[in-house]
């Protein structure tokens, strides 16, 4: 009798090097920047700045210094 044998795996592509440019630089230095902003303003009392430069930074700038 013959023995099967499983067919040969191609060859999978190479993931995506994790590369990061002066474009991820600065937009993940924006991005915590303005973080440490609106904390500093949450702490101080803003309830209309802060929380928006914190959806700012968490939404916006950290995943595009991440993404790009």
């Amino acid at each position: 009798m013959r023995r099967k044998t499983s067919p040969t795996p191609k060859s999978a592509p190479a993931p995506a090097s994790l590369r990061f440019s002066t474009v991820n630089l600065l937009l993940g230095g924006a991005g915590l920047l303005v973080l440490g902003l609106g904390y500093t303003l949450l702490a101080q009392g803003s309830i209309t700045l802060a929380p928006i430069l914190l959806v700012l930074g968490y939404v916006v700038l950290v995943p595009l210094a991440l993404i790009l």
